[in-house]
Formats: structure tokens, sequence, C-alpha cells
């Protein structure tokens, strides 16, 4: 991440404060559009690499992060408080740069793998709904002792929830290419990867640590069983 701080002493005063805010906050817009007129409005910003291609509606590049995850009434409201509860708690721990940095890689991840998989299969159309689930995953990896109150009344800590994440965007990979679904598969792909980019390397330095510390514990054991034994005699 040296890199990174370079690139953020040099272009930190172009990143965008409270980006998920804006990114919620247009959700709930999409959301409330969709819901009293009839102008099809969802289908006006997916990301679609034919009708870019095709009709130049190069709109879409930017607008699919603005689907809502949701359509529920119920559930809108907490679906945009926690995009932008999500994004404000990893823009206080990393700063502003980096949050841009982390949300615009997979965003343009996104857009590479729709064109991708429209050359090679004719789809790629795309939402931001997995790279916003890749912002869970990060928020649970720095904060896993934070808790969550399921239903508002049943207090889980985040590092389970973001395992049940990465389990079902794993188990989502498998569904979707059973189903030929390869667009939504690569997707989950791309936000998977995203996440890595930024967190790999801290799961590499934890699986050495614990190699390293299981080493240690071997090698003690070994050390004191002869003197147990010694000692019985």
């Amino acid at each position: 991440m040296k890199r990174l701080s370079r690139l953020e002493l040099k272009y930190g005063r172009y990143a965008i404060g409270n980006l998920t805010l804006y990114i919620a906050a247009l959700n709930l817009a999409v959301f409330i559009l969709s819901l009293f007129t009839r102008m099809g409005i969802v289908g006006l910003l997916t990301l679609n690499p034919k009708l870019i291609i095709e009709n130049f509606q190069i709109w879409r590049l930017v607008t699919f992060i603005f689907i809502p995850e949701t359509f529920s009434i119920l559930w809108i409201l907490f679906s945009v408080y926690l995009i932008y509860m999500l994004g404000a708690s990893l823009e206080r721990y990393w700063g502003t740069f980096k949050l841009n940095v982390y949300y615009f890689v997979g965003m343009l991840g996104s857009i590479i793998a729709a064109f991708i998989t429209y050359l090679f299969a004719g789809a790629g159309n795309m939402t931001g709904y997995y790279l916003n689930m890749s912002l869970f995953l990060a928020y649970a990896t720095l904060f896993p002792e934070q808790e969550f109150l399921i239903f508002f009344v049943l207090p889980v800590k985040v590092k389970y929830l973001g395992i049940l994440d990465a389990i079902f965007l794993l188990y989502s990979i498998f569904v979707s290419i059973r189903v030929g679904a390869w667009y939504q598969a690569v997707a989950i792909l791309v936000a998977i990867i995203n996440y890595l980019l930024f967190f790999g390397k801290d799961f590499i330095n934890w699986i050495k640590l614990k190699r390293q510390v299981a080493k240690n514990r071997k090698r003690f054991f070994d050390q004191v069983r002869p003197y147990n034994q010694d000692r019985r005699f």
C-alpha cells in the first residue's frame, strides 16, 4: 500500500468526500422514481455493453451503481443506510482517497468484466450489487468485533456476517455458472478480486503467522516431552 500512499499525496485532493452518501442518496432516488413513474428507469441505468456500443449510451458506465439492491419499501431505507454506514466507516478508517480507490477500482473491474462477458458470451448486464457486498467484506475485515442487531434484536458480530457474506458470494458463483449466467459469475468474481487486492496480503501474512505459531508450539512440546519422560523415571 506504499504505492497507494504515494498516489494519495499526488491525487488525494481529487477524491470525493462522502462518496457512499451520494451513492446511497441516488439509490434512494432511483427507487422513488421507479415507484412513482412508469419510465422503466432501471432498464436505462444498467451496465449493458451492447447498448453502450451500439447506441452510445455511455452514462451506463456510471449509473449502474445507482440501482438499488432492493425494491422493497420495507428494506430500501435499511439498504441505503447500510451502504452509507459501511462507506462512512471505511472512509474514517482508510481516508477519503483509499475508499475512492477501492470503489472506483471495483467499478472499473465491473465494466471490464461486463464487456468481456458480452464479447465472449453475448451478455453482460450488470448492477453495483456485488460491488456493494464487497464493501461489507471490507468492513467485516476491519471491524470484526463490531455487532449488528439482526431484526433489531439479536446481536451478531460482523465477522460472522462477513463469513456468511463470503460463503454466499462463492455459492452464487457456483449457481451462476450452473445456470449459464456467466456475466453474474464474473461480476461476483470481480467483487472478490477487488476485495483481495486490498486484503490479500493481510490474509497471506495471517496464514504465515498461524503456521509459525503452530511450528513454535510443536517445537516447544517436542522439547518438553523428553524432559517429562525423564522425570517419570
